[in-house]
């Protein structure tokens, strides 16, 4: 157990400081510019960044820094996302921070728990799984699900809980290995069951 804490402290170090260093050399994105450029982006997202459907992300409100790093490392092909291949080839990284601008702009629409899951949710999220040395949630998605910015870690409340179930089930099989989010969500990902993940992807659903 102090292994896992000390390898979830190391690895949360690292990019926040990481993130301090460099965010003031990050350029800053036009919102106007940006919106002109979300026409392919609204059949999955929506035109104001609130998803029509579960499979795909609800990205209003995400904060940028988060966007355009999944952007960057989709284009890169660090990501794997099959249904953006290609859409983001012959966009710069100043667009990128312009699209993300302005989607962190956008209000996102609250979601609601299911009543039966909050117990377990709230729990996981808010003190992790003490007999799994599985972290909280909180330490990094904030006590909100609002993320911390600065330090790239994502907006989680109000997301659609089949979005974040598919996620949580990547990391823990290792399907997603090889973009920056992986270790640290693999460590806290790895020994939650279907029904903890069920619950806890249920409750940051409800937040606001």
């Amino acid at each position: 157990m102090f292994r896992l804490l000390v390898g979830i402290l190391t690895v949360f170090l690292s990019v926040s400081v990481t993130a301090l260093l460099s965010v003031s050399a990050m350029a800053q994105g036009d919102p106007a510019k940006g919106k002109g450029m979300t026409a392919l982006c609204a059949a999955c997202h929506g035109s104001d960044g609130n998803s029509p459907a579960g499979a795909f992300p609800s990205i209003a409100g995400q904060n940028s820094r988060y966007l355009v790093k999944q952007m960057q490392e989709i284009k890169s092909g660090e990501r794997s996302s099959p249904l953006m291949t290609g859409l983001l080839d012959n966009l710069s990284d100043q667009d990128l921070e312009d699209i993300a601008a302005y989607y962190e702009g956008q209000a996102s629409k609250p979601g609601a728990a299911k009543a039966d899951l909050v117990r377990l949710g709230e729990t996981i999220y808010r003190a992790g799984v003490k007999r799994k040395s599985i972290a909280a949630c909180t330490a990094c998605h904030s006590p909100t699900g609002q993320g911390n910015g600065p330090a790239g870690f994502p907006t989680l409340a109000g997301q659609w809980p089949e979005y974040t179930e598919a996620q949580l089930r990547a990391f823990r099989s290792g399907e997603r290995t090889n973009d920056g989010d992986s270790r640290m969500m693999r460590i806290t990902a790895m020994d939650l069951s279907d029904e903890e993940i069920v619950a806890v992807s249920s409750y940051i659903y409800g937040l606001q």
